[in-house]
Protein backbone atom coordinates (compact mmCIF):
# COMPACT_ATOMS: atom_id res chain seq x y z
CA UNK A 1 0.00 0.00 0.00
CA UNK A 2 2.99 2.45 0.95
CA UNK A 3 4.74 1.70 -2.51
CA UNK A 4 1.47 2.25 -4.35
CA UNK A 5 0.50 5.91 -2.36
CA UNK A 6 4.42 6.66 -3.65
CA UNK A 7 3.66 6.06 -6.86
CA UNK A 8 0.41 8.01 -7.08
CA UNK A 9 2.48 10.73 -5.88
CA UNK A 10 4.79 10.91 -8.50
CA UNK A 11 2.09 9.68 -11.44
CA UNK A 12 -0.47 12.23 -10.87
CA UNK A 13 1.50 15.55 -10.91
CA UNK A 14 3.21 14.01 -13.77
CA UNK A 15 0.09 13.36 -15.54
CA UNK A 16 -1.02 16.98 -14.89
CA UNK A 17 2.10 18.14 -16.24
CA UNK A 18 2.36 16.28 -19.53
CA UNK A 19 -1.69 17.73 -19.86
CA UNK A 20 -0.60 21.47 -19.55
CA UNK A 21 2.94 20.80 -21.48
CA UNK A 22 0.72 19.13 -24.57
CA UNK A 23 -1.64 21.97 -23.92
CA UNK A 24 0.70 24.61 -24.15
CA UNK A 25 2.10 23.50 -27.37
CA UNK A 26 -0.87 23.02 -28.84
CA UNK A 27 -1.80 26.94 -28.38
CA UNK A 28 1.87 27.92 -29.45
CA UNK A 29 1.26 25.97 -32.90
CA UNK A 30 -2.49 26.46 -33.71
CA UNK A 31 -2.15 30.57 -32.56
CA UNK A 32 1.84 30.18 -34.51
CA UNK A 33 2.98 32.27 -31.66
CA UNK A 34 6.11 33.56 -32.23
CA UNK A 35 8.73 32.59 -30.18
CA UNK A 36 9.68 35.95 -28.74
CA UNK A 37 6.36 36.40 -27.15
CA UNK A 38 5.52 33.03 -26.26
CA UNK A 39 8.01 29.65 -26.67
CA UNK A 40 6.99 26.26 -26.95
CA UNK A 41 7.61 23.73 -24.37
CA UNK A 42 9.85 21.68 -26.91
CA UNK A 43 11.84 24.78 -28.17
CA UNK A 44 12.32 25.74 -24.56
CA UNK A 45 13.70 22.35 -23.68
CA UNK A 46 15.82 22.64 -26.90
CA UNK A 47 17.23 25.91 -25.45
CA UNK A 48 18.00 23.99 -21.78
CA UNK A 49 20.15 21.83 -24.17
CA UNK A 50 21.88 23.91 -26.30
CA UNK A 51 22.08 26.39 -23.57
CA UNK A 52 23.75 23.84 -21.22
CA UNK A 53 26.80 25.20 -20.67
CA UNK A 54 25.77 28.97 -19.62
CA UNK A 55 22.59 28.08 -17.76
CA UNK A 56 24.11 25.00 -16.18
CA UNK A 57 26.89 27.17 -14.84
CA UNK A 58 24.53 30.30 -13.35
CA UNK A 59 22.15 27.04 -11.54
CA UNK A 60 25.51 25.58 -9.51
CA UNK A 61 25.56 29.75 -8.66
CA UNK A 62 22.17 30.33 -7.20
CA UNK A 63 22.04 26.83 -5.67
CA UNK A 64 25.43 28.05 -3.81
CA UNK A 65 23.50 31.04 -2.82
CA UNK A 66 20.53 29.41 -1.68
CA UNK A 67 22.12 26.64 0.27
CA UNK A 68 24.51 28.99 2.11
CA UNK A 69 21.98 31.16 3.01
CA UNK A 70 20.11 28.51 4.36
CA UNK A 71 22.37 27.26 6.37
CA UNK A 72 22.51 30.70 7.80
CA UNK A 73 19.36 31.29 8.22
CA UNK A 74 18.83 28.04 9.88
CA UNK A 75 21.94 28.08 12.79
CA UNK A 76 20.64 31.62 13.20
CA UNK A 77 16.80 30.58 13.45
CA UNK A 78 17.58 27.97 15.87
CA UNK A 79 19.60 29.57 18.09
CA UNK A 80 16.94 33.03 18.36
CA UNK A 81 14.55 30.23 19.08
CA UNK A 82 16.22 29.06 22.39
CA UNK A 83 17.40 32.47 23.07
CA UNK A 84 13.55 33.06 22.92
CA UNK A 85 12.48 30.14 24.61
CA UNK A 86 14.09 30.70 27.69
CA UNK A 87 12.31 33.94 29.41
CA UNK A 88 8.80 35.16 28.02
CA UNK A 89 10.44 38.42 28.46
CA UNK A 90 13.26 37.97 25.75
CA UNK A 91 10.85 36.85 23.50
CA UNK A 92 8.69 39.53 24.15
CA UNK A 93 11.21 42.28 23.44
CA UNK A 94 12.78 40.63 20.76
CA UNK A 95 10.21 38.79 18.52
CA UNK A 96 8.77 42.08 16.76
CA UNK A 97 12.51 42.86 15.34
CA UNK A 98 11.83 39.53 13.81
CA UNK A 99 8.48 40.30 12.46
CA UNK A 100 10.33 43.38 11.16
CA UNK A 101 12.96 41.57 8.88
CA UNK A 102 9.82 39.41 7.69
CA UNK A 103 7.45 42.42 6.40
CA UNK A 104 10.41 44.48 5.15
CA UNK A 105 10.56 44.06 1.36
CA UNK A 106 13.95 42.38 0.63
CA UNK A 107 14.29 44.74 -2.55
CA UNK A 108 14.27 47.79 -0.42
CA UNK A 109 17.17 46.84 2.16
CA UNK A 110 18.92 44.67 -0.28
CA UNK A 111 21.00 47.88 -1.99
CA UNK A 112 22.19 48.69 1.14
CA UNK A 113 23.66 45.83 1.79
CA UNK A 114 25.23 45.41 -1.38
CA UNK A 115 26.98 48.56 -0.97
CA UNK A 116 27.87 47.72 2.67
CA UNK A 117 29.21 44.64 2.49
CA UNK A 118 32.19 44.59 -0.51
CA UNK A 119 32.16 40.86 -1.39
CA UNK A 120 29.27 40.19 -3.64
CA UNK A 121 28.66 36.31 -2.78
CA UNK A 122 28.37 37.53 1.12
CA UNK A 123 25.59 40.35 0.12
CA UNK A 124 23.70 38.13 -1.85
CA UNK A 125 24.01 35.35 1.31
CA UNK A 126 22.81 37.40 3.35
CA UNK A 127 19.80 38.86 1.55
CA UNK A 128 18.57 35.52 1.37
CA UNK A 129 18.84 34.67 4.95
CA UNK A 130 16.93 37.08 5.72
CA UNK A 131 14.47 36.20 3.61
CA UNK A 132 14.57 32.41 4.90
CA UNK A 133 15.34 33.11 8.64
CA UNK A 134 11.61 34.52 10.00
CA UNK A 135 10.02 31.08 9.57
CA UNK A 136 12.72 28.86 11.09
CA UNK A 137 12.48 31.44 14.30
CA UNK A 138 8.55 31.30 13.92
CA UNK A 139 7.80 27.35 13.73
CA UNK A 140 10.91 26.56 16.06
CA UNK A 141 10.03 28.71 18.45
CA UNK A 142 6.43 27.60 18.03
CA UNK A 143 7.71 23.87 18.68
CA UNK A 144 9.85 24.66 21.63
CA UNK A 145 6.89 26.39 23.71
CA UNK A 146 4.60 23.39 22.51
CA UNK A 147 5.49 20.50 24.85
CA UNK A 148 2.72 18.51 27.14
CA UNK A 149 1.93 19.96 30.29
CA UNK A 150 1.88 16.58 32.05
CA UNK A 151 5.30 16.03 30.66
CA UNK A 152 6.79 19.66 31.61
CA UNK A 153 5.21 18.99 35.69
CA UNK A 154 7.24 15.83 35.34
CA UNK A 155 10.62 17.14 34.13
CA UNK A 156 9.99 19.70 37.26
CA UNK A 157 8.78 17.19 39.71
CA UNK A 158 12.13 15.39 39.16
CA UNK A 159 14.23 18.52 39.08
CA UNK A 160 15.50 18.37 35.67
CA UNK A 161 17.21 21.14 34.95
CA UNK A 162 17.04 23.65 32.06
CA UNK A 163 19.62 22.33 29.71
CA UNK A 164 18.13 18.86 30.81
CA UNK A 165 14.49 20.12 29.86
CA UNK A 166 15.55 21.49 26.07
CA UNK A 167 17.49 18.67 25.04
CA UNK A 168 15.47 15.80 26.26
CA UNK A 169 11.87 17.39 25.79
CA UNK A 170 11.22 20.82 23.99
CA UNK A 171 13.75 19.83 21.16
CA UNK A 172 11.77 16.30 20.62
CA UNK A 173 8.61 18.31 20.88
CA UNK A 174 10.11 20.56 18.60
CA UNK A 175 11.04 19.15 15.57
CA UNK A 176 7.91 18.73 13.62
CA UNK A 177 7.82 22.36 13.90
CA UNK A 178 11.25 23.12 12.72
CA UNK A 179 11.17 20.41 9.59
CA UNK A 180 7.93 22.56 8.93
CA UNK A 181 9.96 25.39 8.95
CA UNK A 182 12.86 24.37 6.68
CA UNK A 183 10.11 23.26 3.94
CA UNK A 184 8.96 27.11 3.92
CA UNK A 185 12.58 28.48 4.66
CA UNK A 186 13.80 26.58 1.94
CA UNK A 187 11.93 27.60 -0.98
CA UNK A 188 12.30 31.44 0.82
CA UNK A 189 15.85 31.30 0.35
CA UNK A 190 15.76 30.48 -3.37
CA UNK A 191 13.25 33.39 -3.78
CA UNK A 192 15.72 35.62 -1.67
CA UNK A 193 18.79 34.24 -3.90
CA UNK A 194 17.05 34.95 -6.83
CA UNK A 195 16.11 38.49 -5.73
CA UNK A 196 19.10 39.41 -4.40
CA UNK A 197 21.26 38.76 -7.99
CA UNK A 198 18.31 41.09 -9.66
CA UNK A 199 18.76 43.65 -7.50
CA UNK A 200 23.01 43.27 -7.87
CA UNK A 201 22.74 43.05 -11.68
CA UNK A 202 26.23 42.16 -11.71
CA UNK A 203 27.66 40.22 -14.68
CA UNK A 204 30.83 38.00 -15.29
CA UNK A 205 31.79 34.56 -14.70
CA UNK A 206 29.79 34.33 -11.12
CA UNK A 207 26.60 34.67 -12.36
CA UNK A 208 23.41 33.45 -11.30
CA UNK A 209 19.87 32.44 -12.93
CA UNK A 210 18.43 35.65 -12.47
CA UNK A 211 21.64 37.47 -14.46
CA UNK A 212 20.55 35.55 -17.16
CA UNK A 213 17.00 35.62 -17.21
CA UNK A 214 17.44 39.61 -16.81
CA UNK A 215 20.25 38.92 -19.78
CA UNK A 216 18.06 37.25 -21.96
CA UNK A 217 15.34 39.75 -21.61
CA UNK A 218 17.45 42.35 -22.90
CA UNK A 219 18.18 40.12 -26.03
CA UNK A 220 14.88 39.19 -26.06
CA UNK A 221 15.80 35.66 -26.03
CA UNK A 222 12.70 34.82 -24.57
CA UNK A 223 13.48 30.49 -24.84
CA UNK A 224 16.47 31.43 -22.43
CA UNK A 225 14.33 32.98 -20.43
CA UNK A 226 11.47 30.53 -19.80
CA UNK A 227 14.99 27.66 -19.75
CA UNK A 228 16.61 29.51 -16.50
CA UNK A 229 12.68 30.39 -14.93
CA UNK A 230 12.39 26.21 -15.64
CA UNK A 231 15.38 25.81 -13.92
CA UNK A 232 14.75 27.88 -10.56
CA UNK A 233 11.17 26.14 -10.13
CA UNK A 234 12.75 22.56 -10.60
CA UNK A 235 15.46 23.90 -7.62
CA UNK A 236 12.87 24.98 -5.77
CA UNK A 237 10.70 21.52 -5.91
CA UNK A 238 13.84 19.91 -5.85
CA UNK A 239 14.78 21.63 -2.19
CA UNK A 240 11.10 21.07 -0.87
CA UNK A 241 11.65 17.10 -1.66
CA UNK A 242 14.87 17.21 0.19
CA UNK A 243 13.50 18.95 3.28
CA UNK A 244 10.18 16.79 2.95
CA UNK A 245 12.61 13.55 2.93
CA UNK A 246 14.80 15.04 5.52
CA UNK A 247 11.41 15.32 7.73
CA UNK A 248 10.61 12.22 6.94
CA UNK A 249 14.09 10.20 7.88
CA UNK A 250 13.70 11.79 11.40
CA UNK A 251 10.48 11.83 12.26
CA UNK A 252 9.07 8.66 10.18
CA UNK A 253 9.62 6.01 12.80
CA UNK A 254 7.64 8.01 16.00
CA UNK A 255 5.63 10.89 14.39
CA UNK A 256 1.95 11.08 14.01
CA UNK A 257 2.70 13.65 11.00
CA UNK A 258 4.67 11.08 9.25
CA UNK A 259 3.30 7.78 10.30
CA UNK A 260 0.02 8.69 9.67
CA UNK A 261 -1.16 8.14 5.10
CA UNK A 262 -4.81 8.94 5.46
Amino acid sequence: MKVKTNYAKVLYPSLVALLLLTAWQGVVTGLKLPPYLVPSPILMLQTLVTDWQVLGGSLLFTLKITLLSFAVAVVLGVLISFLFVQSRKIETALFPYAVLLQVTPIVAVAPLIIIWVKNPTASLIICAALVALFPIISNTTLGLRSIDPDLQSYFAMNRASRMQTLLRLRIPSALPYFFGGLRISSGLALIGAVVAEFVAGTGGSSTGLAYQILFAGYQLNIPRMFAALLLISLAGVGLFVLMAWLSRLALGSWHASELSRD
